[in-house]
């Protein structure tokens, strides 16, 4: 690989990290970040980077002030020490679910932090499964916004016969997302409708679409608490669902999310490692599988890195 690019970590996706780095044949930058006694961020580069193409890969999940501050912090020390281009992977893009007013007198938090990423000196953003894909808007570099269908389609190529399978969307704004599989498979979508009373907590209203005697799996990009999740999982079962899976892009799994899982009706979820597995988590529930994206960033990154074209990662 062409050593003219360097790869650096922040805290929150350091495994990731790595295992990019294995795939692109790079030893992993050295970088040292820390904390100061009072809790301040302090990054401190032990390799060059003067004219080199360099990325930092950092999920901006939880504790997510932090992580932004790691993340930007690094790109300055970049930045000062003259690095040719810098870019953020971001494999989950916190505060994407902040993306417009949705009441009188709040912010637009998605919009205030690609302005934090842009100021920092970083050139371009890499990602994945945006909460909302206008968020690419925002910014005014070059965003390479990935979808992980490509990482998910291997796990479910023997799900079934097209005939009994149908991809569920848990609301009306994962329809595009929903869709993409339910084409890549060739099978039915249904659609839940869902209305939302205050955040992290919502109501199954009605089952667009016909799931009865029919194998569902639910596509989304956010488990959360998995409230909506486990709903809709009921809602379909109710439905006359044959059984339920579910495959979700970035599992934060909030509070009692995994209690949750456990719980509920979901034969297995399939997430990926786009934010670190919770303490215990293989513990509290055998229903979740982690799927590792650190290959399809790895040739993400290969792509950008030779100018090559980086649409061929869709299907």
């Amino acid at each position: 690989m062409d050593m003219d690019m360097v790869v650096f970590s922040g805290n929150s996706n350091r495994p990731v990290a790595i295992d990019i780095c294995r795939y692109l044949d790079l030893p992993l930058g050295k970088a040292e970040v820390s904390c100061f006694a009072d809790g301040e961020t302090r990054v401190e580069l032990h390799d060059n980077v003067r004219g080199k193409d360099v990325y930092i890969v950092q999920s901006i999940c939880s504790p997510a002030n932090h992580n932004i501050m790691e993340a930007v912090i690094m790109a300055d020390a970049c930045r000062r020490s003259s690095a040719g281009r810098i870019t953020l992977v971001a494999p989950y893009f916190g505060y994407a679910r902040q993306e417009r007013k949705s009441a009188p007198r709040t912010p637009i938090t998605a919009k205030l932090v690609a302005d934090l990423i842009e100021a920092s000196g970083y050139e371009r953003l890499l990602t994945l499964e945006l909460h909302t894909s206008a968020i690419q808007g925002f910014f005014n570099i070059p965003v390479d916004h990935l979808f992980v269908k490509p990482v998910f389609a291997p796990h479910f190529r023997n799900f079934g016969d097209s005939e009994h399978v149908v991809v569920v969307s848990p609301d009306a704004g994962g329809v595009e997302r929903a869709r993409a599989m339910a084409k890549l498979f060739e099978c039915p979508l249904a659609i839940i409708d869902k209305r939302r009373e205050r955040p992290n907590e919502s109501s199954v209203l009605n089952i667009i679409g016909n799931v009865k005697d029919k194998r569902c799996l639910i596509v989304d990009d956010i488990v959360d608490t998995a409230g909506s999740l486990t709903k809709a999982a009921t809602a379909l079962m109710e439905a006359g669902a044959k059984d339920v899976t579910a495959a979700v892009t970035h599992p934060v799994f909030s509070g009692p999310a995994l209690d949750r899982i456990e719980q509920s009706v979901i034969r297995e979820i399939i997430v990926t490692n786009s934010i670190p597995p919770r303490e215990g988590q293989s513990e509290k529930t055998k229903k979740v599988k982690v799927v590792s994206i650190a290959e399809f960033l790895g040739k993400a990154m290969r792509r950008i890195h030779n100018e090559d074209s980086v649409s061929s990662l869709f299907i």
